[in-house]
């Protein structure tokens, strides 16, 4: 992942573009009812004495006794089924799972690959085999997120940020090459069970073909018993990442996957992100967004809810907006839209996702209408494309 860090004071202040940070970036109490009050001591009624029902006092605490005791036992077991909490998290998928935020759009782009595939069975693997540690394991020769040996880097990996270079270390390259692997896994099962050649669950088969290879699949007609361990150990992680299958990530109009809205429409990139050289300036460096074909004056929208803190002229992105999304597991996430002919919001404003804010122009070193678009993680620019557009376009 690129490491450049998006300064807004240098926006502010007019210079041409942010300067590259090459600092690396970082990584009930249950309640027990109450007693019932001690009643004071009865002399012993005689032994001919009908028994009398409860008394007054009784009638009166005893539902309440009930009621709490219930209630506490109640809460100790979960509550409601399906019950959000305050902060949302049960809406948004993307606090729902304990991973960098950063990976979710590239887990949903990998598996949106081949039909068998999900998000949440490449979640899972990658906990498996290395539990999101980056660690190389000296024995096997297996490194990144991903476990992938050197041979095997070689057929799956690309560079799919655009940052210059294919590493198994590089999360969003490894999580790719991932979905490549198992969805040619997934295509190779799906035939022989067409055939009648084996049985079974096909993301089961597909499991297992990774584990154990495709021939010992076929050899078995399922899944055989030397991948059963790995099966068990991934489909056993499955329910901690299930949030990322919803197509609904909580943010209006985006589209299916995608977790922010489009900020114009329709899509149509003309510039990605990565290395390229600048059409004025001649200087080749990292492009820090995607450039969106669009003509003058059409309307941009917030991609996502959150608040303006940056809307002004500055010399190198024109008119510029910057709002802050808020932290998605404790990392910031902010959305840039410059070259602007206008400005329709202010600093200090909360806007929603899909809300007018402004309008494509050509402001600013720009050789034509499109609007400029960033995703800044933590103060570091990363791919806008896979957090609009599910299939990468």
């Amino acid at each position: 992942m690129n490491d450049e860090r998006l300064t807004l004071a240098q926006a502010a202040d007019g210079t041409d573009a942010p300067q590259a940070d090459m600092s690396e970036p970082g990584r009930a109490d249950r309640r027990l009812p109450p007693e019932q009050p001690e009643q004071p001591e009865q002399p012993e009624p005689p032994r001919k004495r009908k028994r009398r029902g409860p008394g007054p006092v009784t009638l009166l605490l005893l539902p309440a006794f009930v009621t709490v005791t219930g209630v506490a036992a109640f809460l100790a077991l979960g509550g409601l089924p399906g019950a959000g909490t305050d902060d949302g998290s049960a809406a948004d998928p993307s606090t729902a799972v304990d991973i960098d935020p950063s990976y979710i759009p590239w887990l949903r782009k990998a598996a949106s690959g081949c039909a068998v595939l999900e998000p949440s069975v490449l979640a899972a693997q990658i906990d498996q085999l290395s539990g999101w540690s980056d660690d190389s394991d000296e024995l096997s020769g297996q490194k990144g997120i991903a476990a992938f040996t050197d041979d095997e880097w070689r057929t799956w990996g690309k560079d799919d940020d655009g940052n210059g270079r294919s590493s198994p270390r590089d999360p969003a390259d490894a999580i790719m090459a991932l979905g490549r692997r198992d969805c040619s896994l997934a295509g190779k099962v799906t035939e022989l069970r067409t055939e009648g050649r084996i049985n079974g669950d096909l993301v089961e088969l597909t499991l297992a073909a990774y584990a154990a290879g495709p021939d010992a699949v076929t050899e078995a007609g399922r899944v055989p018993s030397t991948a059963r361990t790995y099966l068990d150990e991934v489909q056993a992680l499955l329910p901690r990442y299930e949030a990322l299958d919803r197509e609904d990530s909580g943010s209006a109009g985006g589209a299916a996957g995608a977790l922010l809205t489009a900020p114009v429409s329709p899509i149509t990139i003309t510039s990605p992100f990565g290395s390229r050289e600048h059409p004025l300036t001649g200087v080749t460096k990292l492009h820090t967004g995607v450039d969106f074909a669009a003509p003058q004056g059409a309307q941009v929208v917030a991609a996502r809810r959150g608040r303006v803190v940056f809307a002004a002229l500055t010399s190198a992105y024109g008119n510029r907006i910057v709002i802050d999304h808020g932290t998605i597991q404790g990392k910031r996430v902010e959305t840039t839209y410059s070259h602007l002919s206008s400005l329709g919001t202010a600093v200090g404003q909360t806007v929603e996702a899909g809300a007018p804010i402004g309008r494509v122009g050509s402001t600013g070193l720009s050789t034509g209408p499109h609007l400029h678009f960033e995703v800044v993680l933590d103060g570091y620019y990363t791919d806008p494309r896979p957090w609009v557009v599910p299939d990468g376009v």
